[in-house]
């Protein structure tokens, strides 16, 4: 990844309303979810919604795609690799596995099954 596609997905990311987008979009994966049901859950109206969702799509960290009225968006999930990958490449001299998010406890887990 170049730093210029870093940035533009970075800066896709860094509004609250786009954030809360991804994360969403991030917890359904690539199969997606209508833009309605997403504007239902975040409580943002659907104009804004699409001029968020834009964002992020040109960032390239989702795909859109139509089936017959309903729009769905999902998760690019090689993009969203590549762009961990960049910010973790060179992480504490070559050791990327130090930057690696820790693994989630079962105790603090609540949608793990015991």
């Amino acid at each position: 990844m170049e730093i210029k596609s870093a940035t533009t997905a970075l800066s896709a990311l860094a509004h609250p309303s786009r954030l809360a987008a991804f994360r969403l979009l991030a917890k359904r994966g690539p199969e997606g979810i209508p833009a309605g049901e997403i504007a239902a859950e975040l409580g943002v109206a659907s104009p804004t919604l699409s001029f968020h969702l834009s964002q992020l799509v040109h960032a390239g960290l989702i795909d859109s795609r139509r089936e017959g009225r309903t729009i769905f968006y999902g998760l690019r999930v090689e993009a969203i690799q590549e762009l961990l990958g960049f910010l973790t490449d060179d992480c504490c001299q070559g050791r990327p596995e130090l930057c690696a998010p820790k693994p989630v406890a079962l105790q603090d887990c609540q949608e793990c099954e015991p």
